[in-house]
């Protein structure tokens, strides 16, 4: 039975989120949906997304990835900023940061020095490859990992350079992986009563989504594959591409036999059923050039929404090639709550996305926009942290907070 209005999962536990960019803040917003008190600490000059925010629409991916949390100011470079932080850490469960590894090391306040505050603590540390290991200390952006990950290798045509992905994929597979991380530390802490650190390296967060190419690699007994284009990145299914209609693209796959035969009675092409070239996957693949020509001339006859409509009424594994306005502004995803409309106090109204992750008999939270630089110093350090007021006016006097 549906327990109606639970409280969020993650209500009463407390959240020192030192992330920055992608990595971090999407592991500590994951966290704050879920219902953690989340408190977003930025150095006082901005951490470098808001900051970014002063080209074009930068500042939509700052607003994006730090909803609902309380945002603070802190100098770690002053002895009494870290002592602050040592302050805040001993009524935290989880503290997380994707620096450079040994960063905060080299500040006197990293796990081993938080850890002797607070044993209970759960330190998150994201990074593109890890804290140990020749690589570590190499520059590590999502740009940079995919290139070294291999995904840059894989992505494109043949003919043409290598490309990296759209999507910034290392980085926000490093923060779903870190938030995995760290809510498996906390389950152990409810056995144990001891916290520990966990680790998340972006490379290997994202080499498991190699799978399909790997499987190219292997079955040509090492050889470096091409990269596909629209194509299986394993070259293992057919038809599998982006195909031309009169108005954009359409993109189609069929796993199985059915689905083919499904797409030859939605074609009307069932005479093709016993075509030699086409009469399973393995012929399919020797004749892809036959079998994407059949398919592209089909589709070229067709805007995109009507021939989506057909295809789907033959249960067709197909969708339209959207523009990232028409994503914005997806009626299903609206519906469910997954984007929202927010008047944001600095951005004025635009489309925010809530988690990802739903909780049954837990409505997903509102969205509480991103605010003004150092907005919760008052609430976090008085009213939390139990600073007099004349302190809290001290330290953002000497550029503490």
């Amino acid at each position: 039975m549906t327990t109606p209005n639970r409280p969020p999962p993650l209500a009463g536990i407390t959240v020192i989120d030192l992330g920055q960019i992608y990595n971090g803040p999407y592991c500590g917003f994951l966290l704050a949906m879920a219902g953690a008190n989340v408190i977003k600490v930025e150095q006082p000059g901005g951490e470098h997304l808001r900051r970014r925010g002063a080209v074009g629409g930068a500042a939509l991916p700052f607003a994006m990835l730090n909803s609902n949390k309380q945002m603070v100011t802190l100098n770690l470079k002053t002895a009494r900023g870290r002592e602050l932080l040592k302050s805040m850490v001993t009524k935290a469960d989880v503290l997380l940061e994707n620096f450079a590894p040994g960063a905060m090391d080299k500040l006197g306040v990293g796990y081993a020095v938080l850890n002797a505050v607070n044993p209970r603590l759960v330190y998150a540390q994201g990074s593109g490859y890890g804290l140990s290991g020749p690589n570590k200390d190499y520059p590590a952006m999502d740009l940079t990992v995919q290139a070294m990950a291999g995904v840059m290798s894989i992505t494109g045509f043949p003919d043409r350079p290598p490309v990296k992905a759209g999507p910034a994929l290392c980085d926000f597979f490093g923060g779903v992986h870190l938030y995995a991380a760290l809510m498996t530390a906390l389950v152990e802490r409810e056995r144990t009563g001891r916290g520990r650190m966990v680790e998340v390296s972006m490379q290997e967060a994202v080499y498991p989504s190699l799978a399909s190419n790997l499987g190219l690699w292997y079955g040509t007994g090492g050889s470096v594959p091409p990269r596909t284009g629209n194509m299986h990145g394993g070259m293992a299914e057919a038809p599998y591409n982006v195909y031309p209609t009169q108005d954009g693209f359409i993109a189609i796959i069929c796993v199985g036999e059915n689905q083919w035969q499904a797409l030859l009675r939605a074609m009307g092409r069932e005479d093709l059923r016993d075509d030699p070239r086409f009469i399973n996957l393995a012929a399919r693949m020797k004749n892809v050039a036959d079998v994407d020509a059949l398919v592209g001339g089909f589709t070229a006859g067709f805007v995109k929404q009507t021939l989506f409509d057909h295809l789907l009424k033959f249960r067709v594994p197909c969708a339209p090639v959207r523009d990232l306005d028409e994503v914005v502004n997806d009626a299903h995803m609206h519906a469910r709550r997954a984007l929202e409309w927010v008047d944001h106090p600095l951005l004025g109204r635009i489309v925010l996305p809530n988690s990802p992750l739903r909780f049954e008999g837990t409505d997903p939270l509102p969205i509480e926009p991103t605010g003004a630089l150092g907005r919760d110093n008052h609430a976090v350090f008085a009213a939390w942290l139990g600073l007099p007021d004349d302190e809290v006016a001290a330290l953002a006097e000497a550029q503490v907070i």
